[in-house]
């Protein structure tokens, strides 16, 4: 009922997949029940955000089904095909959408499919009250769907406040690199591999993380281009939240060289571990590495990755003033529950 600190968070799938949108909503979810909210998961089963007529019947039947006046969050995963099922329920729900990036933006899409999404999404939009959104610069990618900037709210994701200090970092053995990101053409991984191809005369191992069962095609080509490296590259999956902490611990620097990122919440854990960083200038990217934790480059440019991670794995003291500077940064890092205040300010102004 309207008033009450209680909410229905509509999520498109499992959100304990370690992905950084599920792992926001869960986080943010979890921060808000801290706080006296009652946050109630209300799962869509499908294919997002390519439904099927079953997929989009079941999402009707599960709104259709939420009390009138009730306040429902929506990951806009889903809700951004979610139009023709949302409308009729326009006025008697109050809609917020939580949105990681517009989908149109995806890289990968043909130019068709990204139209489709495009105009799915902004006609979606169009029945919320309000918009939250992790970063500026999703506000602005929203904003181009036609999303009055006065209806979207800008609330980063939030870190622990209380990681371990990173260990004392090792002066001999190959540097230990980490890329956390799911295998998809958005990541960038292949111009991740090339680069690395090209520096075989340095000291390296690469330890990826991240889940090839999104996009097989994608991860099989990554494979094969990983091929000739033998084991210096380490495939590792996808990883539970104590296995992936590990990781971070175990490694020199991160590595990001997404094309695009809404936000990119694997920096800001990065640097709330305390490793220095390259990553690329792609989305919120160009605002998520503070200044001073890492090194960034142009999006899609291979040999500016390159130049990075060489001046990187070739100077130990660059590696340890990046790494003093992502100490620095990471005491100011938000946490999730003032980020999950900030979120209910929000949901609260909808009362």
């Amino acid at each position: 009922m309207p008033g009450q600190r209680v909410c229905h968070f509509l999520l498109p799938g499992d959100w304990h997949i370690p992905t950084g949108g599920y792992t926001y909503d869960r986080r943010l979810s979890l921060a808000l029940r801290e706080q006296g909210w009652t946050v109630l998961p209300e799962v869509l089963e499908g294919a997002w955000p390519w439904p099927d007529d079953s997929d989009l019947s079941a999402a009707l039947a599960r709104i259709a089904a939420l009390p009138d006046g009730a306040l429902v969050i929506a990951d806009g995963l889903a809700f951004g095909t979610l139009a023709r099922v949302v409308r009729p329920h326009a006025q008697r729900l109050r809609w917020v959408a939580h949105v990681h990036h517009p989908l149109h933006l995806e890289t990968g899409l043909s130019a068709a499919d990204s139209a489709h999404l495009r105009t799915a999404e902004a006609q979606a939009l169009q029945l919320v009250r309000q918009v939250v959104v992790p970063s500026r610069r999703t506000l602005d990618d929203v904003a181009a769907l036609g999303v009055p900037p006065e209806r979207i709210a800008v609330v980063e994701p939030g870190t622990d406040p209380s990681l371990p200090p990173q260990p004392t970092p090792r002066c001999d053995g190959p540097v230990q690199l980490l890329c956390v990101a799911t295998l998809t053409p958005r990541k960038g991984h292949a111009l991740l591999l090339q680069a690395l191809a090209s520096l075989t005369q340095l000291p390296w191992v690469l330890h990826l993380v991240g889940s090839a069962e999104r996009d097989p095609g994608t991860a099989a080509r990554l494979q094969a281009l990983a091929a000739p490296l033998g084991e210096r590259v380490v495939w590792h999956g996808e990883l539970p939240g104590a296995a992936l902490h590990a990781h971070y611990l175990a490694a020199d620097v991160f590595v990001l060289p997404s094309l695009y990122e809404g936000y990119g919440m694997v920096i800001a854990e990065a640097v709330a571990h305390g490793l220095p960083v390259v990553t690329t200038d792609g989305g919120a990217l160009a605002h998520t590495l503070p200044p001073g934790a890492g090194l960034q480059v142009p999006a899609g440019d291979g040999p500016a990755l390159k130049a990075a991670l060489e001046r990187l794995l070739a100077d130990v003291g660059l590696r340890e003033r990046l790494r003093a500077g992502a100490r620095e940064a990471a005491a100011a890092l938000p946490t999730w529950p003032q980020q999950a205040a900030r979120y209910a300010a929000v949901l609260e102004a909808m009362a």
